[in-house]
């Protein structure tokens, strides 16, 4: 079964940072897309930055600058750098992936995956 497992949320001060990771595992043949989404309370759930298997990228205007999205393809892993943290950055953070994959059974292809999600608290 194909999952992704997101790691490295929790509290920080403002100013601070934080850096989190999602590994992809199951029968993955390629990955076309990983990156980030978040989700304030109220909110609907956002990009912040996305990655392409040509290692394109782009980020939410409100994070250039800030955070940095990078991929390590050999563990099918995604991160995001986050520095200089703001209040308004809270939110629970999730992990995407478009991908191929042998996933019960079944070949698919171009599939959305999500991740958990984490908590990303900014607060003094």
């Amino acid at each position: 079964q194909v999952q992704l497992v997101e790691s490295g949320g929790g509290l920080v001060q403002p100013g601070g940072s934080l850096r989190l990771s999602c590994a992809a595992s199951g029968i993955i043949f390629s990955i076309k897309t990983m990156g980030w989404y978040r989700q304030a309370p109220g909110n609907q759930r956002e990009l912040v930055a996305r990655i392409t298997n040509g290692d394109s990228t782009n980020y939410a205007d409100d994070v250039k600058g800030r955070f940095t999205i990078s991929r390590d393809n050999a563990k099918n892993t995604v991160y995001l750098q986050m520095n200089s943290l703001k209040p308004e950055d809270t939110a629970v953070y999730y992990c995407n992936a478009v991908l191929n994959a042998k996933d019960n059974g079944i070949y698919y292809n171009n599939r959305d995956y999500w991740g958990q999600g984490t908590q990303v608290t900014v607060s003094s």
